[in-house]
């Protein structure tokens, strides 16, 4: 668990990133503005992640899994983000088992030289 309430904010430089990939060309945010975004959006995954967590024990599970975290979005009334962030779950799960096939395949390809070069 976190010692000090800080250790449970989101990194200042992370949301900070994300802010300017969002605002328009030549738009520049406040230092506070930014520390306030990074803050409500703390809150907000402390949030969704405790309405998350409440529904793994209701199902007497001992993992969170990203189908929790929707289920927990619809329950805290932001169904409006739930299909975003399944399209996104979902292309997050192609990226993951297409780097691990990629990863296969080039230990096999690995493989394949050594048996040629052993010849």
């Amino acid at each position: 668990m976190a010692e000090k309430l800080e250790d449970l904010n989101l990194p200042l430089t992370v949301v900070t990133r994300i802010v300017k990939e969002s605002l328009p060309e030549g738009v520049s945010i406040s230092k506070e503005a930014r520390t306030g975004l990074a803050k409500a959006a703390s809150v907000f995954v402390l949030y969704v992640t405790s309405a998350a967590t409440n529904i793994v024990k209701n199902n007497k599970r001992k993992a969170l899994t990203g189908q929790d975290v929707l289920e927990a979005m619809k329950d805290i009334e932001f169904d409006r983000f739930v299909e975003p962030l399944t399209e996104a779950l979902e292309n997050y799960k192609q990226a993951v088992s297409a780097k691990k096939a990629g990863a296969g395949k080039k230990k096999e390809d690995v493989e394949d030289v050594e048996m040629i070069e052993d010849d």
